[in-house]
C-alpha cells in the first residue's frame, strides 16, 4: 500500500463499529472516522491542489483528527499548529507556508483576522456540510505517489525562524509497520494519546490506531496537572498502552501519583524525547511489574525514532539507560567532526541515521535540508543519504549505543570539554533529586544547576563531588518547586536561561 488511507479504510472495513478515537466527550467509530474525513476532504479538495499544505490550527480532538485525515484524502498535507500560542508565532507559521485554506475554531478564526491575516480560514462545522464527492477522491488518489507528504510539523530553527519538517505517506507506512510489529501492538489495544497533535510522538499513536485498529483515546492536556484524575481516567478509559515523553511520565511519578494509583491495565510503556531518570523509570516499574518498558530514540526528522531499547525488568545495578539498536531498515552510525565512522567504545561522536523513513526535509527551505540532509560513508562504507542530528553518542563496552547530549549542550568550561546532560543525569541518580536543569553562565563563569526534590544544596554538591572530576562541579545550586516544560513536553530550558539573565 502507498497511501495511509489504505490502511485506514481496511481496518474502517475489519472493525466498522469498534472505536477509533475517543477524546473524552466525542467518540468516533473507525466508520464514523472515515466518513467525516472523506466529507472533510471532499470540501478541502475545491479549495486547494494535493500537494499542498492544509494548516490545522485546532485543540486535540477527535474532530481534529478527522480535519486531519480530511486534509489527506484532499490530497495535501496537514500541518498541525497550537491555536493556544502566540498570534505572532501562528502567522509566522501560515507564512511560511502560504496555505490555501487553514482549519481552525471560530475563536483562533477570529484572532486571526484581528492580528490582519487574510487568507482563507473555515471552520469543520462548514466543511462538514459539503457532501462526499466519492468521483474527485478516488481520482485524486490514484493520482498520488507513496513519496507524497503526509504531514508537517514545525520546530525551531537556528535562525530564530521555524522550520517545517516534511514526512511522506511511505516513511510513516514503513516506520509504524516496523513500530506495532516490534512491540505487539494490536486492534484490541487502547492507546493513551499524551502527546500534542503538533509533537512528533502523537504520529505513533495516530498512525498504529489506523494500522491496526487500535483505538486512540485522547487524553485532555488539564489532567496532566493533575495525577490523581489522570490515572483515574486511564483506569475509566481501559487504556493498555502508553507512548509518552518522558516528562509526561515524570509528571505523575515525581509527586507520587503512582502512589495513590497505578493503571493497572497498562501493558507497555514506551518513552522517548528525553533521557529518563532511572529513579523515576523504577517507581513505574514498580507500580506496573507486568508491563514491558522501551526506550526510544530518534529526531523528528528521520520519522519519531530510529532506535529503541526493551528495558530490563530489573535496571537496579544500571546507571545508564542505552537507546539501543536501530530500527529495521535504518542504519545509525557515529561520526566525527571530519565525518568519518566513529567505532571505538567510549568515544563520542555525533548520531547520524541513513536508510528507510528519513524525512523529505524542510518545507521550503534547500539550504537548511543540504546542511543537514548529506551524503555519509555509513559504518559499513557505503555512501548513503543520512540525517546528521546534532545529537552526540558513544558506544558502551558491549557495542549498545548511548545517547551523550547534544552538540549545542556541550560547552568549554576550564579547559575542559563537558557535556551538561552527563552533570544533569549524574545528580538525578543521587536520592532525593527528581529532575534537573545546568546550564552555562557566561557572565560568572560558572556551571549552575537546577533541581527538584527534597534533598538540600550541600548534599547535592557533596554528593557530586563523589562521582564526577572538580571542573564538571557546577558552582550555584538552585532548588526549586517546577520543572516547566516547553510545549512540546520537553524540560523548558529557556526558562531557566530566562532565571539566569534576569
Amino acid at each position: 500500500m502507498k497511501n495511509i488511507l489504505e490502511y485506514l479504510e481496511r481496518t474502517r472495513e475489519r472493525y466498522p463499529g469498534r472505536t477509533a478515537v475517543d477524546d473524552g466527550r466525542v467518540r468516533f467509530t473507525w466508520d464514523r472516522l472515515a466518513d467525516l474525513s472523506r466529507r472533510i476532504g471532499s470540501a478541502l479538495a475545491g479549495m486547494t491542489q494535493p500537494g499542498r499544505p492544509v494548516a490545522v490550527l485546532m485543540e486535540k480532538s477527535s474532530m481534529t483528527l478527522a480535519v486531519m485525515l480530511g486534509a489527506v484524502y484532499a490530497g495535501c498535507f496537514y500541518v498541525t499548529a497550537d491555536p493556544r500560542q502566540p498570534r505572532a508565532r501562528n502567522l509566522e507559521l501560515l507564512e511560511l507556508l502560504e496555505p490555501a485554506v487553514t482549519v481552525a475554531g471560530e475563536r483562533t478564526a477570529q484572532e486571526l483576522r484581528e492580528a490582519g491575516y487574510r487568507g482563507a480560514v473555515r471552520g469543520p462545522e462548514e466543511l462538514l456540510l459539503e457532501k462526499e464527492d466519492t468521483a474527485r477522491l478516488w481520482k485524486i488518489r490514484e493520482d498520488g505517489k507513496g513519496t507524497d507528504l503526509l504531514y508537517g510539523m514545525f520546530t525551531s530553527g537556528s535562525t530564530g525562524k521555524p522550520k517545517c519538517i516534511t514526512v511522506s505517506h511511505e516513511a510513516v507506512i514503513r516506520f509504524i509497520t516496523h513500530f506495532t510489529e516490534l512491540f505487539g501492538i494490536r486492534a484490541g489495544d487502547r492507546i493513551g494519546n499524551q502527546a500534542p497533535f503538533n509533537f512528533d510522538v502523537s504520529v505513533k499513536d495516530i498512525y498504529s490506531g489506523i494500522m491496526t485498529g487500535a483505538a486512540v483515546v485522547l487524553i485532555p492536556r488539564k489532567l496532566f496537572s493533575a495525577p490523581p484524575l489522570l490515572l483515574d481516567y486511564l483506569e475509566e478509559k481501559k487504556v493498555t498502552v502508553l507512548i509518552w515523553a518522558v516528562s509526561a511520565l515524570c509528571l505523575v511519578s515525581s509527586v507520587r501519583g503512582l502512589e495513590y494509583k497505578a493503571p493497572g491495565t497498562v501493558r507497555k510503556v514506551l518513552f522517548s524525547g528525553e533521557v529518563m531518570p532511572l529513579g523515576q523509570l523504577r517507581l513505574w516499574q514498580e507500580a506496573l511489574p507486568h508491563a514491558e518498558f522501551v526506550n526510544l530514540y530518534g529526531p523528528t526528522e528521520i520519522t519519531c525514532n530510529c532506535t529503541y531499547c526493551l528495558v530490563d525488568k530489573n535496571c537496579e545495578n544500571v546507571e545508564k539507560l542505552p537507546i539501543g539498536r536501530a530500527f529495521p531498515g535504518r542504519e545509525v552510525f557515529l561520526a566525527d567532526e571530519e565525518g568519518r565512522p566513529v567505532a571505538v567504545a567510549g568515544t563520542i561522536g555525533e548520531i547520524c541515521v541513513a536508510g528507510e523513513s528519513l524525512s523529505s526535509g524542510y518545507y521550503r527551505n534547500p539550504e537548511e535540508t543540504a546542511k543537514r540532509f548529506q551524503v555519509r560513508r555509513t559504518g559499513d562504507g557505503t555512501e548513503k543519504l543520512c540525517y546528521c542530528t546534532g545529537d552526540l553518542g558513544y558506544y558502551g563496552a558491549g557495542g549498545q549505543l548511548f545517547f551523550a547530549g547534544r552538540k549545542d549542550f556541550q560547552i568549554k568550561h576550564m579547559g575542559h570539554r563537558i557535556e551538561l546532560e552527563e552533570i544533569e543525569r549524574t545528580m538525578e541518580t543521587i536520592s532525593g533529586v527528581i529532575r534537573s536543569c545546568c546550564l552555562l553562565d557566561g557572565k560568572r563563569s560558572r556551571i549552575t544547576a537546577f533541581y527538584t526534590g527534597e534533598v538540600l544544596p550541600g548534599t547535592v554538591r557533596a554528593e557530586l563531588k563523589k562521582r564526577l572530576p572538580a571542573y564538571m562541579i557546577p558552582g550555584k545550586f538552585f532548588q526549586t518547586g517546577q520543572m516547566p516544560l516547553n510545549a512540546n513536553g520537553k524540560l523548558d530550558r529557556a526558562y531557566f536561561r530566562k532565571k539566569l539573565e534576569g
